[in-house]
């Protein structure tokens, strides 16, 4: 089972899917987050959101401002600013 994982900004949704694997930097510092893991709400601090998609494929946003929320298989990271890096 994968999670299906949420990132949003304050403008729009930046990325939506299923990932093996998501990677978030908090305030308390790095957390990874897999598929069993204990809900979880903490604040977002500025950094990277490393995602890997269950086929590999690997996505990296740059995230600040804001929570995530890891609830049964869905994680939610809700930033006041989010883009994809190329």
């Amino acid at each position: 089972m994968a999670l299906t994982v949420t990132l949003v900004s304050a403008e729009a949704e930046v990325w939506h899917g299923e990932a093996s694997l998501v990677v978030a930097k908090t305030v308390e510092g790095e957390i990874g987050f897999m598929t069993g893991h204990e809900p979880v709400l903490a604040i977002l601090a500025e950094g990277q959101v490393r995602i890997t998609q269950t086929d590999g494929t690997k996505v990296i946003a740059s995230a600040q401002d804001g929570f995530l929320s890891m609830e049964g298989s869905e994680l939610t990271i809700v930033a006041g600013h989010a883009a994809l890096e190329s």
